[in-house]
């Protein structure tokens, strides 16, 4: 087996730098929701000391004296430019696992190429057609793949790509030698911590601890992890999508909520993008928790509240779910309070089957409204989110209840009007 991950760099503020050009060679970080801390950085502005998580508020003061430049999460922006840099990739195997925003794993077995000129090659086309730069790793297991690509980021002589595939033993030995056992995909600080205890350091010392004992110490992960780092190949490549569980969609208000409308119409939006993303992978649901808290930093009374919603039958329809969450919206809330934050959770989530509104609502009324749903997410799709909604959602101000975002981007290539224009 060959595996390759190829990996943006710096993947937030790379997007950021595609229609920002100025931005190249300058200090930049990408601000959490409503502006909080740094959760993306230049290698510029690591140079400044900045660490990831650091608040804005302590970062301010090198706008001026240093020249950074920090922006608001522009999240659809790199969610486009995310299923762009993965079209490119995906042309390099007939086998990809999109593993995270910015990381592809694809299959190289039996490619009879120079691997590394064929990660040169793909670095080439990714930055080419999408402006982002890359790094990709080459090994035998996707653990050591992964393990490629951290050096081809830190290790300049690289320059971008690292075949461990071409390495001896010898030559493998001692690049694992040099690298903290950490840094591994998988280990996380509880038990690297632990591993330090018991003397294991490096990638080296842990591809060399038993894997039956680190099952019994750990877990059948970290067994599965250091058979991987010996070449034994324990990890498949995952070209379906698994569906989700459990479907999440809450924020942080950017100002303190104290109007039920306000929430109400908070509420509905979150409900419609947790239903959307039910719909996208063929699912329903069978129940859903709505929450809402105050901040717990307030001075002032605090409060929280969720509560279960279950509708008749499993669904996937924004409307129902609206219906009955409002209703527990109306239980929960007390007037007085300063509402921070918000958000809806679907559960009990199952395969969309048709025969499941034979037994409930009715077939024919389930069809029409699953077809109207469709409609919906497609009209929102071509036209931008929020084009169709529900009418509790309403059409006031949104940033009462909106995150912060004062340094947000134009959407580039998510909104007719915020496109790039080229002048003469």
């Amino acid at each position: 087996m060959t595996f390759a991950l190829i990996d943006g760099n710096c993947f937030y503020c790379s997007c950021e730098r595609v229609f920002r050009p100025s931005l190249k060679g300058k200090p930049l970080i990408v601000l959490s929701n409503n502006d909080g801390c740094a959760i993306a950085r230049t290698d510029e502005a690591k140079a400044l000391g900045i660490k990831m998580g650091d608040p804005w508020f302590r970062l301010r003061h090198l706008e001026n004296s240093r020249g950074l430049v920090a922006l608001s999460a522009n999240f659809p922006l790199y969610g486009d430019m995310s299923d762009r840099m993965m079209t490119v990739v995906g042309r390099f195997s007939p086998k990809q696992e999109v593993y995270s925003i910015d990381e592809s794993f694809i299959d190289l077995s039996g490619f009879n190429v120079d691997l590394a000129e064929y990660g040169q090659r793909i670095r080439a086309e990714v930055l080419r057609d999408t402006g982002i730069p890359t790094c990709v790793g080459i090994g035998s297991t996707k653990t050591l793949a992964k393990l490629a690509n951290h050096i081809a980021k830190k290790q300049p002589k690289w320059k971008g790509v690292c075949d461990l595939t071409q390495l001896n033993r010898y030559e493998l030995a001692a690049l694992m030698q040099s690298i903290d056992a950490k840094e591994v995909w998988g280990i996380g600080r509880k038990i690297s911590k632990r591993l330090e205890e018991m003397g294991v350091h490096t990638v080296l010392d842990l591809a060399k601890v038993n894997p039956d004992a680190a099952r019994a110490e750990f877990s059948i992960v970290t067994s599965k992890t250091i058979q991987e780092l010996r070449g034994i190949s324990r990890l498949e490549l995952e070209e379906m999508v698994v569906p989700k569980k459990q479907i999440i969609s809450s924020r942080s208000f950017g100002f303190p909520m104290t109007d039920f409308l306000q929430l109400q119409s908070a509420l509905s939006e979150f409900i419609a993008i947790a239903c959307n993303k039910l719909r996208s992978q063929n699912s329903i649901a069978g129940c859903m928790q709505i929450f809402i808290t105050t901040s717990p930093f307030d001075k002032d009374r605090q409060y929280g509240n969720s509560r279960m919603v279950i509708p008749p039958c499993p669904t996937a329809d924004n409307q129902i779910f609206t219906k009955y969450a409002l209703k527990a919206l109306e239980a929960i809330w007390r007037p007085g309070y300063k509402y921070k934050k918000a958000g809806v959770m679907l559960m009990d989530i199952l395969p969309s089957q048709p025969v499941q509104g034979e037994l409930c609502l009715g077939y024919p009324e389930q069809e029409k409204r699953a077809q109207l749903m469709a409609t919906l997410d497609k009209i929102n799709a071509n036209f931008g989110r929020g084009t169709v909604k529900t009418g509790s959602i309403g059409f006031h101000e949104r940033e009462h209840w909106y995150m912060r975002q004062e340094r947000k981007s134009p959407s580039y290539t998510t909104n007719w009007l915020e496109v790039p224009i080229a002048r003469a």
